[in-house]
């Protein structure tokens, strides 16, 4: 053969990044940011095992994130942020997941505060605001997207509460009544990320007189301001470095501007999303299938790396330990499908199916991805013998950690209640729910 006949050599493939384990078929924009993300991985896996056994956030990531970005991942360009869409923010927290599962937790509601500005912008070209309205609704969506874009401030999203009700997986009982030049809050938030770390906290209420959805309103609360407090710090069994403790608010002025309190806001905004409220709860599951990534192949690894004593064959090599990583894998591989489809169903365009389907859909991942990994780390347990059984084992840390994506938002059985009550009599769903006295 000439060398006229040769054919020229293939360029060299980049090396593949974390995210992209999920996210297929990244475009370079998409893989630009992720690599911002694969900068942080090292230091949020050097720093892991301390954070969990410390029960504490490691601050620093803060500063990390804040130089990368990261902060305004899904911040427009318009307000100082990457961008980003879901997309990057399910790359980015299962890649976060894989070094870090609760910092990549703990960002994620950070991430999640950005919703309740770009829905609230799409309600306005959607032409659901009125015009008397729209001033105050822009107003408080550009002042969300700047904090975390143009001023990098790391926001704690405050919903969840302890009271329970049967007809919404989150309901709303802290209280917003009128005052001069502002509003009152009262209440008590028992969970919501970086507690007591992050700079500003974005508190869901609902407003004094309305005992429906129509009445939840948004409102930017300083951390140090006069009535707040943390609550009680719990001894979580996994994702102990999230500062999940909640804060509890006891007549806490929020000025006026501060605030998202135009009746109806909530369930205009809803009505653009293109799954839940917030449109972006997969991303905080996808943290869970990246945990159950890294455990999945590090288990590989010291399964291959260790040897029986009597025949110097690998551990690996055991048909107990060949039927543990087969059951691992398919979990995994099940996660893994679970969330590309139900990605797929979120951001294509057109869209594929009917919002309801999307959100019916979304009730059933949610379970299958939790349990997945779940099923992943209990192999990795398993695996480990009874040298992985310490605490600070990577396995016993990925058991930990797991067990809590079983019930954060809601467990796998509730779910698959509710997608087959959809199925069967179509109700109208809502994510919140508000309580009355």
């Amino acid at each position: 053969m000439s060398g006229a006949d040769v054919p020229p050599a293939r360029p060299a493939e980049p090396p593949k990044l974390t995210g992209e384990v999920l996210v297929e078929r990244m475009t370079l924009a998409e893989r630009a940011r992720a690599t911002r993300v694969e900068t942080v991985l090292p230091l949020l896996r050097e720093h892991a095992a301390r954070a969990d056994q410390q029960g504490e956030f490691h601050r620093p990531h803060i500063a990390s994130f804040r130089d990368m970005g990261l902060l305004g991942l899904i911040v427009p360009e318009a307000y100082g942020g990457l961008g980003g869409t879901l997309r990057d923010l399910a790359a980015a927290t299962f890649a976060m997941g894989s070094a870090c599962p609760s910092t990549a937790l703990a960002w994620f509601f950070h991430c999640s505060s950005a919703s309740r500005g770009l829905l609230a912008l799409e309600a306005i070209e959607a032409g659901l605001f009125s015009p008397a309205e729209t001033d105050d609704v822009r107003a408080f969506a550009e002042r969300l997207l700047n904090k975390m874009g143009r001023e990098g401030k790391w926001l704690a999203n405050f919903a969840s509460e302890t009271v329970k009700t049967e007809g919404a997986a989150v309901t709303i009982n802290t209280e917003a009544v009128p005052a001069r030049g502002g509003f009152h809050l009262t209440g008590e938030k028992s969970f919501g990320c970086a507690t007591g770390v992050a700079d500003e906290y974005l508190v869901t209420a609902k407003l004094a007189g309305h005992t429906s959805v129509d009445g939840l309103a948004l409102f930017f609360v300083r951390r140090d301001a006069e009535g707040v407090a943390e609550r009680h710090r719990w001894d979580a069994i996994g994702m102990r470095a999230t500062a999940t403790h909640g804060i509890t608010l006891r007549n806490v002025f929020v000025p006026a501007e501060a605030a998202l309190a135009v009746p109806g806001a909530f369930t205009r905004m809803m009505r653009v999303s293109r799954g839940s409220f917030v449109g972006n709860q997969l991303a905080a599951t996808a943290v869970y299938a990246g945990a159950a990534w890294s455990i999945f192949h590090h288990t590989i690894t010291e399964l291959t790396r260790r040897t029986f004593s009597d025949t110097g064959r690998s551990i690996g090599s055991s048909p107990f330990h060949g039927v543990i990583v087969g059951d691992m894998a398919v979990s995994l591989e099940t996660a893994l499908l679970w969330l590309r489809r139900q990605l797929e169903l979120e951001t294509s365009e057109p869209p594929l199916l009917p919002k309801a389907d999307v959100v019916r859909q979304w009730r059933f991942c949610k379970g299958e991805v939790a349990e997945a990994a779940f099923r992943v780390a209990e192999g990795a347990f398993k695996a480990a013998g009874t040298s992985g059984t310490g605490n600070a084992h990577p396995a016993t840390r990925a058991l930990r950690d797991m067990a809590m994506g079983l019930v954060q938002a809601f467990p796998a059985e509730r779910g698959r209640l509710e997608a087959a009550t959809m199925l069967l009599s179509a109700p109208e769903q809502s994510l919140f729910g508000v309580q009355g006295r």
